[in-house]
């Protein structure tokens, strides 16, 4: 009898303060905090660049070392259940002390050694790696990691602090606060096949842009925004006749002359002038835009984030010279604080 109840009495597995340090791995935790972070065992599967039944898999290991599940299919969605959110916010106490630690060994060995993780939008594509490159030569020590997706993903992860810096064209509209500074023009034109029949011609009007089929980016498209209230502010909309996701299958539908776009005038810096695209001249373009290297108000900057963000300000005038030799006139344009 007293062997039964000592049996009753006896703390679960799951809550023994040592369970899940020697039944959980980090690998199944960071595995868990991407399905949690982007409702998806998929889209996690992508990031990670793991197979989905991998991420399942591990799941599962983690599911049953906690004891409890984690998430629950809610329709084609995954869902957090009380004790994924509770593991979630424990996650991140975690992995934000790994990285303070690390970024503190970094800065012990100054600028020899460490890490640095940058995040851009996908029509920043053009510049980041190019940034990167001429960083890397400076400082050779630093491992660099670049991840180029939409504004939205860029948020996410921002919120979730997985960068140092990030590029943006515009800033976020919702309350994270943020330290912004500026560092390059970034000015849309109206890009059209070089054989195109307006090319050459001066001061196009917007009507008669309109008459021309446009290939524009998707709804939520910072470029695509500006391009549809530059005609607006006209009264006009431009017939567009296709929609595409990325930046290169524009240039190819441009090029297979399927139509024009407004597009960075950074997506000819590896055509050069004598490419298959030219740019048109358009009244009210080009539309002055720049790009932002940004990061949360508060963030503690490893030594490796703080020498690329004075490196990145410090090439705003060799930026803004590079913009003029595309577009000569675009001088009057390029005015940066």
């Amino acid at each position: 009898m007293p062997a039964k109840q000592n049996q009753s009495t006896q703390t679960p597995l799951s809550l023994r303060p040592d369970h899940l340090i020697r039944h959980a791995t980090f690998r199944q935790l960071q595995i868990f905090e991407s399905v949690y972070r982007l409702a998806s065992f998929t889209r996690a599967a992508e990031e990670l660049f793991l197979t989905q039944p991998t991420v399942s898999m591990q799941i599962k290991k983690l599911t049953d070392a906690v004891g409890l599940p984690l998430f629950e299919h809610v329709g084609r969605r995954v869902e957090p259940t009380e004790a994924g959110s509770e593991l979630y916010q424990a996650c991140r106490q975690v992995f934000d002390v790994l990285s303070n630690l690390e970024m503190k060994l970094s800065d012990m060995q100054g600028l020899k050694r460490g890490r640095l993780r940058l995040g851009a939008i996908t029509t920043a594509k053009y510049i980041a790696p190019e940034l990167l490159g001429a960083f890397s030569q400076n400082y050779p020590g630093i491992d660099l990691a670049l991840k180029v997706t939409n504004r939205e993903r860029i948020l996410e992860r921002m919120n979730a602090n997985e960068d140092d810096l990030y590029i943006l064209g515009k800033k976020p509209v919702d309350d994270l606060e943020i330290e912004e500074y500026r560092f390059a023009p970034n000015p849309l034109v109206v890009l059209a096949p070089r054989n195109h029949p307006l090319a050459g011609e001066k001061n196009i009007s917007l009507e008669r842009l309109c008459e021309e089929p446009f290939i524009i980016r998707e709804p939520g498209s910072g470029t695509r925004d500006a391009t549809l209230k530059q005609f607006e502010s006209k009264g006009l909309r431009p017939w567009i006749r296709m929609e595409l996701g990325s930046s290169e299958a524009i240039k190819h539908t441009i090029i297979g002359g399927l139509g024009i776009s407004v597009m960075s005038l950074h997506t000819l810096t590896l055509d050069g002038k004598g490419g298959p695209m030219t740019i048109l001249d358009v009244e009210g373009f080009p539309i002055e835009r720049y790009w932002n290297i940004v990061h949360p108000k508060g963030k503690e900057l490893s030594l490796a984030a703080q020498a690329f963000l004075q490196f990145v300000i410090d090439c705003k005038p060799e930026i803004s010279q590079r913009m003029q030799n595309h577009w000569p006139t675009l001088k009057e344009h390029l005015v940066v604080d």
